[in-house]
């Protein structure tokens, strides 16, 4: 019995450290955003700055296509649009001056 319970101990100290098998992290970068996904145990750090719309389209693919939980897909890709939006510059519409009329 007590081969049982130490059988029991291990698959749970197993599966408690392999339960948290996907993380998805979303920073900004000097341009774009920097995307962060484990894979095989290693955390994978990708810059994308290449247009809001194709990073989006990489986070989805990169967490949505890899079977992640789909709150963390959403999360990310909220962020990563919120970055994306303070990142752009802002366009001030240039006053235009009359010559006065002598």
């Amino acid at each position: 019995t007590t081969k049982q319970v130490a059988a029991k101990k291990k698959a749970v100290v197993s599966t408690q450290s392999t339960g948290n098998k996907h993380v998805v992290g979303v920073k900004a970068a000097d341009k774009g955003v920097i995307l962060t996904t484990k894979s095989k145990g290693r955390l994978t750090n990708t810059t994308l700055s290449r247009g809001g719309r194709r990073t989006i389209k990489t986070i989805r693919a990169a967490t949505a296509g890899s079977h992640y939980r789909p709150d963390l897909t959403d999360s990310a890709v909220r962020k990563a649009s919120a970055i994306l939006r303070s990142q752009k510059s802002k366009n001030v519409a240039k006053r235009r001056s009359r010559k006065y009329k002598n």
